[in-house]
């Protein structure tokens, strides 16, 4: 992948983080990046594959910065858990705001990679559940991540310094049947 490709897909969902959708244009994204005008278009002809392509960079960066911790341990689900919500509502907030963005409004063409990125995340949260706490807890695996995820949105849009830890430990033991 290109240097400049990279800038402006850097700047995209920064600016995105920031000021959301709407907010996305070549021009835009080119001041952003420090680019020459035009340089964005030389990548993505049209706004809809500048979207695609955001999707696909966000999804990749959040499967990259994951690395698949080994969990054999409810603690270490825990510790797990609570640092991906910390990193990700402190410093790849931008990311996660754009993240949400792209969800909400854009069509599902466009987010695939998002989708398909978090039903990884299901799977590999399904089968820890599993290897803890055997199919019921396996079934919980949509509560567990909706926990996670209302604890991220409030700490991005309500209070950045929201408590983590609790807020996970107990979702992960309701998950495990404790």
């Amino acid at each position: 992948m290109s240097r400049t490709r990279d800038q402006a897909l850097d700047a995209a969902v920064m600016l995105i983080g920031a000021e959301g959708i709407r907010a996305l244009t070549h021009g835009r994204v080119d001041a952003a990046a420090s680019l020459p005008p035009g340089s964005t278009s030389n990548h993505f002809r049209t706004r809809a594959a500048l979207v695609a392509g955001v999707a696909e960079w966000i999804a990749r960066r959040e499967l990259g910065d994951a690395g698949v911790p080994e969990i054999t341990t409810r603690d270490e689900l825990v510790d797990a858990l609570t640092r991906m919500v910390e990193v990700q509502s402190g410093p790849l907030s931008a990311r996660t705001r754009a993240r949400y963005a792209l969800f909400l409004e854009t069509d599902d063409d466009a987010v695939r990679p998002l989708r398909e990125q978090r039903a990884g995340m299901e799977a590999w949260l399904r089968s820890i559940l599993s290897r803890l706490g055997g199919d019921a807890a396996a079934s919980r695996t949509a509560f567990l991540m909706a926990a996670a995820d209302g604890l991220l949105l409030h700490r991005i849009t309500v209070d950045p310094a929201a408590p983590i830890v609790d807020v996970i430990t107990r979702a992960v033991d309701a998950s495990l049947g404790h």
